[in-house]
């Protein structure tokens, strides 16, 4: 396949690339779905195009395409830039089937924080789905999402936190300072006065750095432990771990 130079090279792409190639009936699902719906991390452009083929359809599959058959309703396609998608609550679920849990969980909170769904919503589908394949592993999932999530990294530090033994964190909880002002860490324990805030790149403007210092320090002066993790720290997590534990016992917390 060709396409203009002036494009630019994202899952986007891929898809209507692949849509070219592939027969009428198959629908884009998983991360490339995600991608059709506003969550772009959850698919590069050198990443397979995932899509679902009917029952029956035969589909030779161009290079970089992944083949999924399973069982799909019609109440579950929709359409999407053009291309033939499965609904947000569909694209959940089959995002909890064929991703590892912590990058499912961040690609569906990514779904949850453009409201296309909701943690309730995708818990009854799996209510609905008792006793049929793949709904303890959509349960494990589902139980872990949270719209509040305002990046992929705070995701992956969330779900690694409950999974490490920790209590689960409150996002972006907000604190009323004395000084008027109104804060919100990107994870909390309320009960223990601990936060953790994740330091992307953006942090790193002057501007960015001064203001962001400036409220922690004070939410530090009213009690508050503030512990920092940044990108490179996201490599050597169980030291993270240790330290938030440690933080978290040393207000109270016997877990």
């Amino acid at each position: 396949m060709y396409a203009d130079s002036r494009l630019d090279c994202d899952h986007g792409l891929r898809c209507r690339a692949a849509a070219l190639r592939l027969p009428a009936g198959v629908t884009f699902a998983g991360p490339s779905a995600a991608w059709l719906y506003g969550v772009e991390f959850a698919a590069g452009y050198g990443d397979p195009v995932h899509v679902i083929a009917p029952p029956g359809c035969r589909v030779s599959a161009p290079r970089g395409v992944q083949v999924h058959h399973t069982p799909l309703g019609l109440v579950e396609v929709t359409v999407r830039h053009g291309l033939r998608s499965t609904t947000p609550v569909r694209t959940a679920w089959d995002l909890a089937q064929w991703l590892d849990l912590v990058e499912a969980v961040t690609a569906v909170d990514g779904l949850l924080r453009l409201r296309l769904t909701s943690r309730t919503e995708l818990l009854e589908r799996v209510a609905e789905q008792a006793g049929r394949r793949g709904v303890l592993r959509a349960g494990r999932v589902f139980d872990l999402v949270d719209a509040g999530a305002q990046s992929p990294a705070e995701s992956r530090l969330r779900v690694r936190f409950i999974r490490a033994g920790l209590p689960r964190p409150v996002t972006q909880f907000p604190i009323t300072l004395r000084s008027g002002l109104v804060v919100h860490p990107d994870l909390a324990w309320p009960e223990y006065r601990v936060a953790v805030e994740y330091d992307g790149t953006w942090h790193d403007s002057p501007d960015q750095f001064h203001f962001d210092r400036r409220r922690l320090n004070q939410l530090v002066a009213e009690g508050w432990i503030v512990l920092h993790v940044t990108s490179r720290r996201m490599r050597e997590l169980p030291a993270v771990v240790d330290e938030v534990r440690r933080a978290l016992r040393s207000r109270g917390w016997h877990g």
